[in-house]
């Protein structure tokens, strides 16, 4: 006699077929979150230069685990994007500037690394960790000579929680989780 027969393969295989698709469905942002106040760019010596401003607001699950120890990968995405009418848009180039936000509370004080260049900063308040991490003044972006003619380019921001840096048994709970879905909206602006 066996244990399971086709006729319990089915339901089983549909009831685990139905936990893989919750498992993979997106889960909406967050009410609060992350938002691109502005940005802009000037071109200094033929560089294009970056000054943006977000505005990092964390839910309460993610602000629990940096006060237990866990840190944070705040990630900032920017791209630059040649506007075509017939085809889609070109992205010329990409670039992902990462922020490790940890806190250390025997000293308590908030760390924030700059991981691409390994800076370290200290600050005694999570506000100034935040306000540090969300504004990036001068920030280097492309040199202006490969932006070729005739072309309308544009860039754009944004700025997520990266939930992949968590540790292991974290991630699953912030997948599932929509406190930890943290990242804003795509924000555009002209060159």
């Amino acid at each position: 006699m066996t244990a399971f027969t086709d006729r319990h393969r089915t339901p089983c295989l549909a009831l685990l077929l139905g936990l893989l698709c919750l498992w993979l469905a997106p889960v909406p942002a967050a009410a609060d979150g992350f938002r691109v106040l502005r940005a802009s760019s000037t071109s200094e010596r033929g560089l294009l230069r970056l000054d943006a401003l977000i505005d990092l607001q964390f839910t309460e699950a993610p602000l629990d685990a940096l006060r237990n120890g866990v840190p944070l990968t705040i990630e900032i995405d920017v791209e630059i994007v040649r506007d075509r009418d017939l085809l889609w848009d070109e992205t010329v180039a990409s670039l992902s500037q990462r922020f490790r936000l940890e806190y250390h509370a025997l000293a308590r004080q908030y760390v924030a690394v700059n991981l691409n260049t390994n800076d370290l900063r200290s600050f005694p308040t999570l506000a100034g960790a935040l306000d540090a991490i969300g504004r990036l003044h001068d920030f280097p972006l492309i040199d202006r000579a490969l932006l070729k003619p005739p072309g309308n380019y544009y860039g754009r921001l944004r700025a997520s929680l990266d939930i992949e840096a968590l540790p292991p048994p974290l991630r699953p709970v912030a997948y599932l989780s929509t406190d930890w879905r943290l990242g804003s909206t795509w924000y555009a602006w002209s060159l």
